[in-house]
């Protein structure tokens, strides 16, 4: 195939061309005066089986031919069966193994690091590793740094690099992937140099930016029919700055696009001119390559863009067909490139976004659904969030706390949970058991609390009721556990939820999601053996993160031209128009992940990778694919919470542009600019909805027969204030649900304070020696051991009842000598049967004196309501006074109230009492009677928040009434109901 020659044979493509195609291409040409046949004895290394795929692809679309042997740069030792090394470990294992060893030292050294981040460090930890041994650094090579300059962090680093040692040294033994395979790599270079192999043998499409490749890259380079195909290269760059990028160290040049072609001529010891093109291919718009490659010149630019730049004649022609979309915000320009991906699907139009930001990508995605077009993502879905994922994760939630209602309903209402048979009963009940945890205010379902549930039902569920408990209820475990064991409990469990009741087989292991989990659990279970014993925390927290490392691509479903790609998969495939999106800093270059090993420095001084080239590379992967011929590139202005800075190569070719007036640069730049309003103008109608006239203030007036004719004392407040909320609660019969879990809120702490105080009242009245502090927090802690599960709340309720009990115990033995305590709780109701309506009432306390006068007493946990408030609008015991004297009370005879207080029982109690003096029993119940008495009238509307006391107090009907689309200021609207 190749002519004798001392020099090493490099090749390149520039950017834009289809490489794939072009290698083919170039091999055709080169082997045409060959027998056909001489093709198969090609070998054609690829650095990604999607450039194998595709390579493949285009030769079975004809026309029929020999195939060359075409192998994965990580599969060479395939094609040598008879080289002898141990299977590498896989990388589950070797993670499982550093976290035991890592849990070993956070447990004798916990201040080293926190063990949520156990997983995290393991990670870490390997990757480290496997660059280690990818580089050919040794750990004596790390020692040795010079860290004279390094704060305490570094002795803290050592202490895991001890860790390191020890694997390193056993790399023969038990190898990694990245110590097997730079072990192959120097057992073919030592091979070929006794006996270089006399076929084609041709490295394609790598940068050559890891040790090992460079290493092969090397060898391959001084084999006879050796050669190296470089994607993407620069043809443009004059010599003199190929020069300033070979003399440059990676810390200065790194982050170049053309860095690693440098590296690669240097040392093969190369010119520039040496490398030719593989293929005669064309770039799509040569003028960009031109451009781009003068934008991107390495620092300092602006003397080579004055020196250059005033002899560019065509750069109109290198961005005609470029679109710079500059959106407000993300979802502007996510709805702009799914309008472009729109157009062209119906256009038959092959089109790609290629974006590095998955947020944005997402985003793309759900705009597209809304025209039923589904994209081909190449990155899929984590595995983690797609159905058998997050049921998984919930499962293994079980063992670590104690069932809560959330967590039952959570997995009872999972798509997978009793997917074997029956799902339509299960969901019944499943809805009915909510219901009745709503209702309950249940926040951890006990079985004895389902026994109970399941026998006042009126089908029958207790075969259900059994499987429920079976499967949830006790589940959670404490202390350390072999991972082994609890993974194998973890399944089995999730296996016996997804069946359900009737013991069917599940659907958790169904559909390409299903299948994709069970392979993950496989290896766990292959693995599990090396992870040793752990917390159930650390567990879940391990069994995340392996699966959010697999992602699920159903490659059937999806739309064929619509496209979503990584950058790398923009350097093997080929579209008509390609979108770069998220082109601002942190997305496009990412933000370099923070190393908690070596600084910059110390890697560059090690030999290890540096931030740098991971910058370099996408700056690589953005020069390939803004060469296609038609280009959008795209940005939003600002992000969720902060303003966005343009990615550098975005800035790079405006100023560029901006800097060549002459030239036209401005103009084109402009032009570029206008497009993409163009299409920002389109999302804008898009977005633009038909204004609707917001709701008025409602004030139904609803029929006198359909009015309520019962309330309590505490509903007449409001009824004062809110009249609506009594108009939804009693005449549409609306109640606001219940929360799922019971909570250590206002309402709970009025709950529990008032049965405290009760039962304390009661056996204080009984014995008075009993009227002490001690006694009164001892009664508190009973009850909230028996009523509040939440030790954090249970203390603080403790405390704030010690600080406001000296008030309480002050004003009680005061109470107790003016009166005895005759009804606690007591129910009460009077009737006014001119109105036809009913008062009913619960006096938390009723005391009688020797006089047998009546005294009225409510405890209050909250601010009680000034004398002020309560003669206009708080008047609950102001009416239970009304009716105490009415006899409205059972077995509490009429008699004159003397007083009606609330006694504050908050942090900084104060006592509040009724207004008898000023508006007596009888002056408030005429009152009342009048009140009512209006609102039974038919022209009386139940206005909404008429009274409220602040406009910041919330009303349980607010959505209803639509309140924000008009407010107090609104004059009510009455309307007549029938």
């Amino acid at each position: 195939m190749f002519e004798p020659t001392d020099q090493p044979r490099i090749f390149g493509l520039p950017a834009g061309v289809d490489f794939p195609a072009a290698l083919i291409q170039g091999l055709k040409t080169r082997l045409a005066a060959t027998p056909p046949h001489e093709i198969a004895n090609v070998q054609l290394i690829v650095n990604t089986q999607r450039m194998a795929r595709r390579i493949s692809g285009i030769f079975d679309h004809g026309p029929a031919g020999f195939l060359p042997n075409i192998q994965l740069l990580t599969q060479l030792e395939q094609a040598e069966p008879e080289f002898e090394m141990p299977p590498h470990v896989s990388p589950l294992r070797r993670r499982f193994e550093l976290i035991q060893l890592i849990s070993q030292l956070l447990t004798r050294e916990p201040d080293l690091a926190s063990r949520a981040s156990l997983y995290d460090l393991a990670d870490s930890l390997a990757g480290l590793i496997d660059e280690m041994s990818g580089e050919g650094v040794s750990p004596d090579v790390i020692g040795n740094l010079d860290v004279s300059d390094q704060s305490g962090h570094w002795e803290r680093a050592q202490k895991f690099f001890g860790i390191v040692n020890h694997f390193l040294d056993d790399a023969s033994a038990a190898p990694d992937a990245e110590t097997r395979q730079r072990l192959f790599v120097q057992h073919l270079v030592d091979k070929w140099q006794h006996t270089p192999p006399q076929h084609p043998v041709i490295l394609a499409g790598s940068t050559g930016s890891r040790g090992t490749t460079m290493l092969l890259m090397r060898a391959i380079s001084k084999l006879p029919q050796g050669a190296i195909i470089l994607p993407g290269y620069d043809f443009d760059m004059p010599n003199a700055v190929w020069t300033t990028l070979s003399d440059a160290g990676a810390l200065q040049g790194g982050d170049h696009p053309q860095f690693r072609f440098a590296r690669v001529r240097k040392e093969l010891r190369i010119s520039p001119d040496e490398i030719a093109k593989w293929h005669d291919s064309p770039p799509p718009v040569p003028a960009r390559n031109r451009l781009i490659s003068l934008a991107l010149r390495p620092a300092p630019v602006t003397d080579q863009w004055l020196s250059e730049g005033k002899h560019f004649s065509d750069i109109d022609q290198a961005t005609n067909q470029i679109t710079l979309i500059e959106a407000a915000s993300v979802r502007d320009e996510a709805l702009a490139i799914a309008m472009r991906l729109r157009k062209a699907a119906e256009e038959g139009q092959v089109a790609a976004l290629i974006s590095p930001d998955r947020m944005l990508t997402r985003q793309v995605s759900a705009a597209l659904d809304q025209w039923d077009i589904l994209p081909d993502d190449s990155a899929g879905t984590p595995l983690q969030l797609t159905p058998p994922g997050r049921f998984l994760r919930h499962v293994a939630g079980l063992f670590q706390h104690r069932l809560t209602a959330e967590a039952l309903l959570t997995l009872l209402k999972h798509p997978l949970t009793h997917s074997g048979q029956d799902r339509g009963d299960h969901l019944r009940q499943t809805r009915e058991l909510e219901l009745h945890l709503r209702k309950c205010g249940t926040t951890y379902p006990e079985p004895d609390f389902l026994h109970a549930w399941s026998s006042v039902m009126k089908q029958d569920v207790e075969g259900w009721v059994n499987w429920l408990i079976e499967c949830f209820c006790d589940q959670r475990r404490e202390g350390e556990h072999d991972v082994q064991s609890q993974l194998e409990h973890h399944i089995t469990l999730a296996e016996r939820i997804s069946a359900g009741s009737a013991d069917q087989i599940g659907g958790l292991w169904e559909e390409a999601a299903g299948r994709k989990a069970r392979d993950v659990v496989d290896q766990l279970t292959e693995n599990a053996p090396y992870a040793g014993s752990m917390s159930t925390a650390d567990y879940a927290d391990i069994f995340g993160a392996v699966l959010s490392q697999a992602e699920l691509r159903d490659r059937d479903a999806p739309h064929p031209n619509i496209l979503i790609w990584g950058t790398l998969e923009a350097r093997v495939q080929g579209a008509d128009m390609v979108i770069l999106g998220g082109l601002n800093e942190g997305s496009w270059p990412e933000s370099p992940q923070p190393d908690p090993w070596l600084n910059r420095q110390m890697r560059d001084k090690a030999g290890l990778l540096l931030p740098e080239r991971r910058i370099g590379l996408a700056a690589h992967d953005f020069q390939l694919a803004i060469a296609a011929k038609e280009v959008w590139v795209t940005r939003s202005k600002r992000s969720d919470d902060a303003e966005t800075v343009p990615s550098r190569w975005v800035n790079r070719l405006s100023n560029l542009l901006e800097g060549l007036p002459n030239q036209g640069g401005s103009l084109a730049l402009a032009a570029m600019r206008q497009r993409g309003d163009a299409w920002l103008q389109k999302v804008a109608l898009l977005e633009s909805v038909t204004p609707v006239d917001p709701a008025i203030r409602p004030s139904p007036r609803p029929p006198s027969a359909m009015r309520p004719h019962k309330l309590s004392v505490t509903e007449i407040k409001r009824l004062i204030r809110d009249p609506y909320a009594i108009y939804a609660r009693h005449v549409l019969r609306l109640r606001p649900l219940a929360p799922l879990m019971k909570t250590p809120d206002a309402l709970l702490r009025g709950i529990v304070v008032h049965e405290v105080i009760e039962k304390f009242v009661r056996e204080v009245s009984n014995d008075r020696q009993l009227l002490t502090q001690d006694h009164l927090l001892d009664i508190a802690r009973d009850v909230l051991r028996k009523d509040v599960p939440w030790l954090t709340a249970r203390a603080l309720w403790t405390a704030r009842r010690e600080r406001a009990s000296g008030h309480f115990l002050a004003g009680e033995a005061m109470r107790q000598n003016r009166a005895r305590p005759v009804a606690h709780e007591r129910g009460g109701e009077v009737t006014i049967p001119d109105l036809d309506f009913k008062l009913t009432a619960k006096a938390d306390r009723i005391d009688r004196d020797a006089d047998g006068h009546l005294h009225l007493y409510d405890y209050k946990t909250g601010t009680p309501p000034s004398p002020t408030e309560q003669s206009h609008f708080d008047k609950q015991l102001l009416l239970e006074a009304a009716m105490a004297e009415r006899g409205g009370f059972k077995d509490i005879a009429p008699a004159h109230v003397v007083e009606a207080i609330y006694l504050g029982l908050a942090n900084n109690p104060k006592d509040s009492s009724a207004p008898l003096a000023e508006t007596p029993a009888d002056q408030v119940w005429e009152d009342f009677k009048t009140l009512i008495g209006r609102y039974l009238d038919d022209d009386q509307g139940f206005t909404a928040r008429r009274a409220l006391r602040k406009d910041t107090d919330i009303s349980d009907y607010d959505q209803l009434s639509r309140f924000g689309e008009w407010d107090v200021t609104d004059e009510p609207v009455s309307e007549t109901l029938t």
